[in-house]
């Protein structure tokens, strides 16, 4: 069992039933933002499913110098805070380096590392010295044992509010594969673990100048994922992937969750 970690007014880990972290790739516009947070908050309420909103507000990695990356970091700071404020969400957003760190934690619930930065050691000690929950997504390069290593730069810090991501593993050029044995090994953390659905199905730099994706693939990876026993399910949606600025390929259509969420639930109550 991994140990349990509130955030906001949700749980997530010690057993408890799955957490949905979920929310557009990248702050689109304040109207978007809180669009989506508004239907994700009673899709989640209509299947009895505690909800973290995410939305990036730079996209500090995207595949081309001209892609769309967000607001940045005061403006989205600014927005995520009207989520939290207005709809009493939980919210979660990527941290990309040291100085981001103290204004991000003013605003945010959860402070996440983004799978390229996972081995950084001083961002990682600075993200857990604010006190904050930390979500760290899982390299592409990394093993799934090696992220005891990663846990435990936070735990010694003094903070050991940490959830681990799993977003699949570098498989050959523009492909990344899940290897269902990493939920377990990384539960033995003792930690909370995390199946990012929709970044798992990415085909990073696929497109050329943007990444693609495998969407229709979502729903196998999540059901496979939720039967191992992990603590929470991560998706990027949109009200229309297809427009969407950012992770589009990969991203669920929100009229698209509820039947989805439903078969999660159904599948976890089963396992726990």
């Amino acid at each position: 069992m991994t140990r349990e970690i509130v955030i906001g007014n949700a749980k997530i880990g010690g057993n408890r039933p799955l957490a949905l972290i979920a929310g557009p790739c990248v702050i689109e516009s304040e109207e978007a933002t809180l669009r989506h947070a508004e239907r994700l908050m009673a899709i989640c309420n209509g299947v009895s499913m505690p909800l973290i909103f995410k939305a990036s507000y730079d996209k500090a990695n995207r595949t081309s110098i001209g892609a769309f990356r967000g607001p940045g970091l005061h403006e989205g700071l600014r927005i995520l805070a009207r989520v939290k404020e207005s709809l009493g969400l939980p919210v979660l957003s990527d941290i990309h380096s040291i100085e981001q760190v103290a204004p991000a934690a003013q605003v945010l619930d959860v402070l996440q590392i983004p799978a390229f930065l996972c081995r950084q050691t001083d961002l990682l000690v600075a993200a857990a010295n604010s006190g904050r929950v930390v979500n760290v997504k899982k390299g592409q390069f990394l093993a799934p044992w090696d992220m005891k290593n990663v846990a435990g730069k936070l735990a010694a810090s003094g903070n050991e509010n940490i959830i681990l991501t799993e977003r699949g593993v570098s498989f050959g050029y523009n492909n990344l594969v899940v290897d269902m044995r990493s939920f377990p090994v990384m539960r033995s953390s003792g930690y909370p673990v995390v199946f990012d659905a929709t970044h798992s199905v990415q085909l990073p730099g696929g497109q050329g100048a943007s990444s693609g994706g495998q969407r229709e693939y979502v729903e196998y990876l999540s059901r496979a994922a939720v039967a191992t026993g992990i603590d929470g399910i991560f998706m990027e949606v949109h009200e229309n992937p297809e427009q969407a600025l950012c992770d589009g390929p990969n991203s669920i259509a929100l009229d698209d969750l509820p039947a989805l969420l439903k078969t999660l639930k159904a599948i976890d109550a089963a396992i726990k």
